[in-house]
């Protein structure tokens, strides 16, 4: 996983899946990354959907640069206590619509 500059008046190019991607070549590095999950705990580990694609990359960048992280997720998604291994990453923040932890 990588993000890419773009605008609203660069154009897009369509992958192999049908997606539209940017067709800038200009990889950048966010100083704040929102997070989709499944679930999160007490301590701000994240359950995520399986791939492990935001845990690589967030380990990779933060070998050279500080990134905020900030799970989105709503307040039911909080449980107790989640099982980590070594890969998972803790996060900064969690946003729900009822609470900033």
């Amino acid at each position: 996983m990588d993000f890419y500059e773009w605008s609203f008046n660069d154009p897009m190019l369509i992958n192999t899946f049908g997606i539209p991607e940017p067709s800038s070549s200009k990889k950048i590095y966010p100083d704040i990354l929102l997070v989709p999950l499944v679930a999160f705990d007490e301590k701000l580990n994240r359950l995520g959907y399986g791939g492990g694609y935001y845990d690589r990359y967030i380990a990779r960048v933060l070998r050279f640069k500080k990134v905020i992280t900030i799970g989105m997720a709503y307040s039911f998604q909080k449980i107790k206590k989640l099982k980590i291994n070594r890969h998972d990453i803790r996060l900064d923040h969690v946003i729900t619509e009822k609470n900033f932890f």
